[in-house]
């Protein structure tokens, strides 16, 4: 009893705290939209999706601009993701959601758009043909196509890239975009101006997150990328 009764404590709190912090994550989103490759970079950066892209995953994925996660009213009910596009040669859609709902008994159950593929565009198919014409060895390196999971409903209680999104990069995705990609250090002349622009970017991320913190972290020298992830309030 105790613990059913934290746990409501808990949803409490994090409901009231999903509405304070939703105007910092617009203009977050309207800031990281002003940095090239912002969402693919950090995706393959991070080692569980990264995990699972392939090549003309990666590919497609430049064309992402904006990720978006909404926890619904009532938390225990669920929560969606929304991955905005720009115009590619991919796919029609411009926005790609993917739904996780628990039911009144309790239930999990997910639902997704249908992606609208453009003629031999589809990478769900193209990356089923290439498993098969590969060597045994070739499957296992391949993953399925990122694309996969938006028509995998499966498993809707232990999607764990669901879960990886929202919890783990969506409060803080800078931790994984500013990963050092150690193949381009060689090449960091070549691309200081490419860089500049998009420090410029990273530092209004920042200053914003400093003017949210505001009163609370006036002696706080650290202003750095990490400020950004400081939207939990525990």
């Amino acid at each position: 009893r105790l613990n059913e009764q934290a746990s409501e404590e808990i949803l409490k709190v994090e409901q009231k705290y999903n509405k304070l912090r939703q105007p910092f994550f617009q203009k977050r989103s309207e800031l990281i939209a002003k940095i090239p490759n912002f969402w693919v970079t950090t995706f393959v950066n991070h080692p569980q999706v990264s995990a699972l892209l392939g090549e003309e995953d990666e590919e497609a994925l430049h064309y992402l601009t904006r990720v978006e996660v909404t926890e619904f009213e009532d938390i225990k009910s669920g929560y969606r993701i929304d991955f905005y596009f720009d115009e590619n040669p991919y796919f029609e859609n411009k926005v790609l959601s993917k739904e996780f709902h628990l039911n009144e008994s309790g239930d999990p159950s997910s639902k997704s758009t249908e992606i609208k593929w453009k003629s031999g565009k589809d990478l769900t198919k193209r990356s089923s043909q290439t498993q098969n014409k590969a060597s045994r060895k070739r499957q296992h390196e391949e993953p399925e196509s990122f694309f996969t999971w938006f028509t995998d409903h499966s498993d809707a209680g232990a999607d764990e890239l669901g879960e990886v999104i929202k919890d783990d990069i969506w409060p803080n995705p800078l931790q994984y975009y500013l990963v050092p990609d150690m193949d381009d250090e060689e090449g960091e002349g070549e691309e200081d101006d490419d860089d500049d622009e998009e420090e410029e970017g990273l530092e209004d991320i920042d200053e914003e997150g400093d003017e949210d913190e505001g009163e609370e972290d006036e002696d706080d020298d650290e202003g750095e990328e990490g400020e950004v992830s400081n939207l939990t309030p525990y």
